[in-house]
């Protein structure tokens, strides 16, 4: 562990476990979660250089709970920089409290006075242990814009008076709920970038996954927290096969699937088959089977379209949403045929959320080579290519197209 990347790999494990010790003896939650930044920052100069200490956890609340007494001792911006030196000094390890508050840290950081871009910003910021600027190199904006969330996010949280311990029974469902959703949103961010020149952001799906790992560990009896992980995984495992050598995008249907990741397939059917025999059923269950039986399929035209088909309409009527309504309208295009898929995509785009969406035009361009009406299908396919900010999508879309088709700014519009 003495390598910068394994380094790394432990301060990120272990950055939720500090915070939450320190919140709980000193009661801020900004000024700790500000104190451990610095203890991490100063763990990653000194522990690659001299090693990882013998109780790292210990040597980090240490130095963040010196830190932290620095910070609230300090009147002006210029002692906090002088006192950061301090930081770097070697530390006495503290014993480490048996308490996990990693599940707590969680529900704060989604706490219902934030928005959800402020919570999934916390979320990486706190939990996953990711510094400020690599935050913002994830979404595409500036350090300071994200540095700005971050810092209106721990306000309200103290303006609210949020107290830091689990919710009351009543409110835990829904605060779940919603740690289910930013972790969703991070993973699906990384797995498919909304702008930009990369198709996958692997540090974003790697954090989401980790940190749906620790969520299954505290709640091992949530089917929809295990779902949730098995669809990471599920889907995850074609990463590799979804890109060319050049960086285009290949779309499922033509991917090499002896580069999809078997383990974690494998892992995730068995997530999902534990997760399906304990009711109730939720989305990310239902979404996780879709994803199990393409992955099952040894060659694209062994996919159960109609078992697909059936677990759609479940989700259409569990969690109904523009994408599940994109993702059915494929579904019955392969079971019933292209021109029944049409049919579908006309009333589906009625739906304001999908007016105009690039997803919209690229399915009926699939859908019109299906049937056969090539002219058309290529109309579509550059309307498709110019509405989304994803370059390696534009690129593909293009190429169905045949046609050239201007590459939008891959900073403009970022998710956060």
């Amino acid at each position: 562990m003495s390598t910068a990347t394994g380094v790394e790999g432990l301060l990120r494990e272990l950055a939720p476990q500090v915070v939450g010790i320190l919140v709980r003896r000193f009661g801020d939650f900004g000024s700790c979660e500000d104190a451990v930044q610095e203890a991490l920052l100063a763990a990653s100069v000194q522990w690659p250089a001299e090693g990882v200490p013998d109780n790292p956890t210990g040597w980090l609340i240490t130095v963040a709970s010196r830190r932290r007494t620095q910070l609230w001792r300090s009147d002006t911006a210029r002692r906090r920089r002088e006192q950061t030196a301090a930081a770097l000094a070697p530390a006495d390890p503290e014993p480490v409290p048996a308490v996990d508050d990693t599940l707590t840290l969680l529900m704060l950081c989604c706490h219902p006075a934030l928005t959800r871009v402020s919570q999934v910003a916390l979320t990486l910021r706190v939990v996953g242990g990711l510094s400020t600027p690599e935050i913002a190199r994830a979404f595409l904006v500036p350090d300071a814009t994200i540095g700005q969330r971050i810092s209106r996010a721990k306000q309200r949280i103290k303006a609210s008076g949020a107290e830091f311990q689990l919710p009351l029974e009543a409110e835990r469902a829904d605060r779940i709920t919603a740690v289910l959703h930013v972790l969703y949103l991070i993973f699906n961010e990384g797995y498919t970038a909304s702008s930009g020149a990369v198709l996958n952001r692997v540090e974003l799906t790697s954090e989401a996954i980790r940190l749906a790992r620790q969520l299954h560990d505290l709640l091992p009896g949530d089917s929809e927290v295990t779902g949730l992980l098995a669809l990471m995984l599920l889907t995850d495992a074609r990463r590799r096969a979804r890109t060319g050598p050049d960086g285009t995008l290949v779309p499922l249907a033509e991917q090499d699937r002896s580069r999809w990741d078997t383990k974690a397939i494998t892992e995730g059917v068995e997530l999902i088959t534990e997760a399906l025999a304990h009711p109730p059923l939720g989305p990310y269950q239902l979404q996780a089977a879709i994803a199990a039986v393409h992955d099952e399929a040894a060659r694209a035209e062994d996919t159960d379209w109609r078992q697909i088909l059936g677990l759609y309409d479940l989700l259409n009527a569990v969690a109904p949403g523009p994408m599940v309504t994109l993702g059915r309208v494929v579904a019955v295009a392969m079971v019933h045929g292209p021109q029944a898929g049409l049919r579908e995509l006309t009333g589906a785009e009625t739906d304001p959320a999908l007016a105009g969406h690039h997803r919209v035009h690229a399915v009926r361009a699939h859908l019109l080579d299906l049937s056969g009406d090539r002219e058309a299908a290529k109309a579509c396919y550059e309307m498709a290519a110019r509405h989304t900010l994803s370059i390696p999508e534009q690129r593909y879309l293009a190429a169905q197209a045949g046609a050239d088709v201007e590459i939008a700014d891959p900073a403009a519009t970022p998710l956060m």
